[in-house]
């Protein structure tokens, strides 16, 4: 019987700094590494991770490679989504590390759901013709070897945020709407590319299940949903919802509610503990699960005002991690 932990954790813009810039890299390992440590995964899902630059040679991952030395990951194979040159982005990219051997891995940015057409209504000034939503991150689909010929389906996601998105003309600054259509507009534009990648999501499920059916799979990261938002479960697929019996081994199941009520939560904001940051596997996994733990006793409220960077080096999400029990 061998034990696999499985984590997800998003680091929230994990990066260097310029010199004499606080929080500095090191004073985030320093709050952060602990938290590595703890996890003791095998396997971890990681969003949000800034690639660095170095002189004559393409961007990497550095920043995170010095978070996990001196952890039982520093070695791990380490895989991310990519653009075309075959660095990795500048920001927040998608991240599977893993003790376990990597068969192969892919990204999926509408690839399986075309971006939708849609003209804006408050756009300044109007748009001449409609445009394409398209999503702004992809999803990351990895593959791992268990051992005697069995594979486990990885796919880490880092769904849109409910942030609206910005429309031309209809910003004062950053943070300060002209009108509040605009702004629900925002919010519109937000929630159909959200809904575009959970889609995404639930069809390379799909996708995998129709050539395996009995493939094991594990969906992790953040999906800026709580569990009853749609988001969710669109990539769940219950019975309840689908009304059909039929599908009931297509099932994603989240892993999170088997955490008491009170501990279920991954973010804070504005005094309420959200649950955010989710792991859904197959109902095959759950024959050898044994467990799941919540990190979410130091999280701070990233929504109070002077919650400023300074003085909360560590991220503001918590890590999920499920434990296994595999033959």
């Amino acid at each position: 019987m061998t034990t696999l932990r499985i984590a997800t954790f998003n680091l929230e813009n994990f990066d260097e700094t310029a010199p004499g810039e606080r929080p500095s890299l090191a004073e985030r390992i320093a709050l952060m590494r602990p938290q590595i440590i703890r996890l003791r995964a095998d396997v971890a899902c990681f969003q949000e991770v800034n690639g660095q630059e170095r002189p004559g040679v393409p961007r990497a991952l550095l920043a995170l490679q010095e978070l996990l030395d001196g952890t039982n990951l520093e070695g791990a194979t380490v895989v991310s989504t990519k653009p075309e040159d075959n660095a990795v982005y500048n920001e927040r990219n998608l991240v599977v590390v893993s003790r376990l051997p990597v068969l192969a891995h892919r990204q999926l940015r509408n690839e399986l759901v075309a971006a939708p057409i849609y003209q804006r209504l408050t756009a300044v000034p109007a748009d001449p013709q409609p445009i394409e939503i398209g999503v702004e991150r992809p999803i990351f689909h990895v593959e791992l070897d268990l051992g005697g010929g069995q594979r486990l389906h990885v796919i880490n996601v880092h769904l849109k945020s409910k942030i609206p998105t910005p429309i031309p003309g209809q910003m004062i600054d950053t943070y300060t709407w002209r009108t509040a259509d605009a702004w629900a507009e925002g919010a519109f534009i937000s929630s159909m590319k959200r809904m575009g990648q959970a889609l995404e999501v639930r069809r390379l499920v799909d996708q995998i299940l129709d050539g395996e059916p009995t493939a094991r799979i594990v969906v992790a990261g953040d999906f800026n949903a709580e569990p009853d938002e749609i988001p969710v479960m669109a990539i769940r697929g219950n019975v309840e919802d689908t009304g059909n019996g039929d599908l009931a081994t297509r099932v994603l199941v989240p892993i999170e509610q088997t955490v008491p009520q009170s501990s279920r939560y991954t973010l804070f904001h504005q005094g309420r503990g959200d649950m955010l940051d989710h792991m859904l596997v197959t109902r095959n996994l759950l024959a050898h699960y044994r467990g799941s733990e919540i990190h979410n006793e130091v999280l701070h409220d990233e929504s109070v005002s002077f919650a400023v960077d300074r003085k909360f080096p560590e991220s503001d999400h918590a890590p999920v991690v499920a434990t296994f029990d595999l033959d």
